[in-house]
């Protein structure tokens, strides 16, 4: 990891920093004897910062009784991650417009907050840092481009118009800069008091490859998240026609964190809706896309070239009677094609939604419901988005045919028909939907593969986390629940208690009965540790003849904790003997 040299490069008067409140936070924080009402009543000081700080907690709160108070939600998120959310909420307060004419501030921190909602809710479902904390560094994860484009507003406008036609921001941050956002991001995170443990994976977070990071350990798992939570939040910000590729590869990212596409867009229209809340409060622009199911049903996109036509089922709409029937003839009979007919919009409207047509062949002045206005209804439905509309005209007026295009249609036919011409507007429409059901082939395919690794993943997880023989939890899993609760319980200030328990004399069981014998009692103890625990311990196999109990966070006095130990060695003491 490289990180840039602030003072080298002679910025660090120049680059974002607090001010007021979040400021004297960090000043405050860094004092070994800043007590928990110090920091509580400089935070009562701000009104919008402890309304945030308290809608935040009641977010992530498992208790039926809302936190109200400062104090409580202090408490419940703890001091590292109070003193980043200042840190984030006093930028984005100070920072929502700037003197970088190519840089959107507004949505630069839309997408900075739709990432830490991301986190948090990633952090839920892959236990590796506390949810908050991950809030807290989404926020920050590219605080790196803001303080470019604060310190070289000029030149950073520069390298955004450049990158429209170059993908790699860094690259060119490096030709015009000599630094990266990258780099900046993490010696601001530092100079922050930001955790190495969090600071490494950020700097990564745009190539996890490139990290080195042993797999399946913490920093591997944040940066990961880091990646994924970045390309939810591109979603969010994309436009429509960008919406059909990056579902289809944030299915692929979901699958491998064990969630199938259903799953996975229930989790993904959850945050778009947080997205929303915290954008009301922080003022900032938050419009959620369409919902995931949608997006990832979109219609396949236009052709653009034409191939041999076949059969097609048609809709023709057509009021004149001997027209009609001269239309009909040359698609039935001439082109082979399965006709229905309609002489007016209502009618066709009624028995497309009958038929589903792949072409509507439409006259464009009819009674009851013309031709535009037959087209602005279908293509205001899902089902009507895929269609193929030909519009019939005997106008050739410029701005008559632009309005049709723009209503919807596809292409269109003059009057009298020219057989050889309608002949190639049938082609492109074949083209179209071979390309329509080639694109929704494909996309089934991929909602199965990404159902099937989902189910595999959640799987080798199982496996990963799971003692084969007596079917606990592993010394893994046990480490990465004692190292969170260690963590909540120092956040929160409540205690917590472990119990190591060790069977007496197991060599000698192996010795004398023989090793499937020790591995029956190892089973027996196994089930017993599981049926006595209480609600909320966790326990797990350590390895051996070595079992580990966590008794989570919370009113825990060490009496009870010694009874129930003892409880437990009475009672498996007493069942073996049977």
């Amino acid at each position: 990891m490289k990180i840039a040299d602030i003072k080298q490069l002679n910025i660090s008067t120049l680059l974002p920093s607090p001010k007021g409140v979040a400021l004297a936070l960090l000043e405050v924080c860094r004092k070994e004897d800043a007590t928990l009402g110090e920091i509580t009543k400089l935070i009562q000081t701000d009104p919008a910062l402890s309304g945030r700080l308290i809608h935040k907690a009641n977010l992530a709160n498992q208790s039926t009784r809302p936190i109200t108070s400062v104090t409580e939600a202090v408490s419940r998120v703890g001091l590292t991650v109070v003193k980043q959310l200042a840190l984030g909420f006093s930028l984005i307060d100070q920072y929502q417009d700037g003197p970088c004419k190519g840089f959107n501030y507004q949505q630069f921190w839309s997408h900075s907050l739709l990432m830490a909602i991301a986190m948090q809710e990633l952090g839920k479902s892959v236990r590796v840092c506390p949810p908050d904390e991950l809030f807290a560094c989404g926020l920050m994860t590219r605080i790196g481009c803001l303080a470019l484009a604060t310190i070289y507003p000029g030149k950073y406008t520069e390298i955004l118009e450049k990158q429209a036609t170059i993908t790699s921001l860094t690259v060119l941050e490096q030709e015009l800069l000599e630094v990266d956002h990258n780099q900046l991001t993490a010696a601001m995170l530092i100079n922050f008091g930001v955790p190495n443990i969090m600071v490494e994976p950020i700097y990564y977070h745009e190539s996890p490859h490139k990290s080195g990071f042993s797999e399946g350990s913490r920093p591997y798992q944040i940066v990961h998240l880091l990646y994924l939570a970045m390309q939810i939040a591109n979603l969010g910000i994309s436009p429509e026609s960008e919406h059909s590729k990056r579902t289809a590869d944030l299915m692929l990212l979901g699958s491998k964190i064990g969630l199938d596409t259903e799953s996975f867009g229930h989790f993904i229209d959850q945050i778009m809706h947080n997205w929303q809340q915290w954008g009301e409060m922080l003022k900032l622009p938050a419009v959620a896309p369409p919902s995931f199911q949608k997006m990832a049903n979109t219609p396949a996109p236009r052709p653009e070239e034409s191939i041999d036509a076949a059969t097609l089922r048609v809709l023709l709409v057509e009021d004149e009677p001997s027209s009609r029937l001269l239309t009909e003839g040359i698609l039935n009979n001439i082109l082979g094609h399965t006709v229905h007919t309609a002489i007016n919009g209502k009618e066709a409207l009624s028995l497309a939604i009958e038929v589903q047509p792949h072409i509507i062949i439409t006259d464009w002045i009819m009674p009851a419901m013309d031709g535009l206005e037959l087209t602005r209804t279908i293509r205001s439905t899902d089902w009507g988005q895929n269609i193929y509309i030909i519009m019939l005209t005997s106008l050739e007026n410029e701005e008559d045919i632009v309005e049709a295009f723009d209503a919807g249609v596809d292409d269109y036919v003059s009057k009298p028909i020219n057989l050889r011409a309608f002949r190639a507007r049938l082609r492109a429409a074949w083209h179209y939907r071979k390309l329509q059901e080639s694109w929704e082939r494909d996309r089934e395919q991929l909602k199965r593969f990404a159902a099937e690794l989902a189910v595999t993943n959640r799987k080798l997880e199982h496996i990963a986390l799971t003692d084969m023989l007596t079917e606990l939890p592993n010394r893994r899993a046990g480490m990465n629940v004692l190292s969170e609760t260690w963590s909540n319980s120092e956040r929160s200030n409540q205690s917590m208690a472990a119990m190591l328990i060790d069977i007496d004399y197991f060599k000698k069981i192996n010795d004398t009965y023989g090793h499937a014998t020790g591995d029956r009692v190892l089973i027996e103890i196994a089930t017993l540790i599981r049926s006595n625990a209480r609600k909320g311990d966790s326990f797990c196999r350590m390895g051996g003849e070595e079992f580990l109990i966590i008794c989570h966070s919370g009113c825990i006095e060490m009496k009870s904790t010694i009874q129930f130990a003892e409880r437990l060695r009475q009672y498996t003491k007493s069942h073996l003997s049977k």
